[in-house]
């Protein structure tokens, strides 16, 4: 799976370096809203340079349906700011067999792709909802991870009070935004946004629903300077009787994170 996936990372295309690495100054924060400049501040970003990329590789439990029980799962991951991109590799095994998923977004193109034995592929997705969710999706790691990925010109911030700020990410021609909840810290306790869509492969063709989604996080934790989760989940917000459902289940231990690599390294 590692091999696989450093070979699609390293075909990417992405930027490998950036010309520069400016520190994150008290100025480059001082226009956000006071929430968003405490969270900034807790999260160790002024005074440190700009993170530009990602790569994260930890285990995780995932529900492939909501029916069904949890599921152990191995994930690679390799998310950049220079030019806005999640690469995300998952394997676990279903009734026995492996089955790898992919979840991209390159270039304004978000997709889906899942593949059994990581022979064949039975199903892959596309459309303006998977560009709209997977964007979403990487502002919804750079929250909890990579927060200086987001001072740039085209994230935009609102206040709303003294526990919480929204955010708004534009790239190539789409615009998202979630609300981010925050501890008397600073530290993030949730974020939630509309502008995923829930996959339903139970009919006989599958279906896209727009669902609220949020990732509450279950702690933090310092490491290296900076503050990380230590694990969180991704819960559907569906209208009664669904109710909410939780179907990933993530914790992060010390070196599942490396920060500032080029594509393919």
């Amino acid at each position: 799976m590692r091999s696989t996936f450093m070979r699609e990372v390293a075909r990417s295309g992405l930027p490998a370096a950036p010309a520069d690495r400016p520190a994150v100054t008290e100025a480059d924060i001082a226009p956000l809203p006071a929430a968003a400049q405490r969270y900034l501040r807790f999260m160790g970003v002024v005074g440190r340079p700009r993170d530009w990329s990602f790569r994260l590789h930890t285990r995780a439990r995932f529900r492939p349906r909501l029916d069904r029980g949890w599921i152990p799962a191995e994930i690679w991951q390799y998310s950049s700011n220079l030019e806005v991109a999640r690469i995300f590799h998952m394997r676990m095994r279903m009734y026995g067999v492996p089955v790898r998923g992919r979840d991209l977004y390159l270039r304004g193109a978000g997709s889906l792709v899942i593949r059994p034995l990581d022979l064949f592929q039975v199903a892959e997705f596309r459309g303006p909802e998977f560009d709209t969710g997977e964007l979403v999706t990487w502002l919804n790691d750079a929250v909890l991870l990579a927060p200086s990925f987001l001072l740039s010109p085209a994230t935009s911030w609102t206040a709303v009070d003294d526990g919480s700020f929204d955010v708004t990410l534009r790239d190539h021609g789409h615009t998202v935004s979630a609300r981010v909840f925050l501890d008397e810290r600073g530290a993030v306790r949730d974020f939630s946004t509309t502008d995923r869509f829930f996959l339903d492969t139970s009919g006989r063709k599958p279906s896209l629903l727009r669902t609220r989604w949020s990732t509450p996080v279950s702690g933090w934790q310092q490491l290296s300077g900076r503050w990380l989760p230590t694990g969180g989940q991704a819960i559907w917000h569906f209208f009664p009787p669904k109710g909410d459902v939780a179907y990933a289940d993530i914790h992060f231990q010390p070196g599942d994170l490396v920060f500032d690599v080029a594509p393919g390294t």
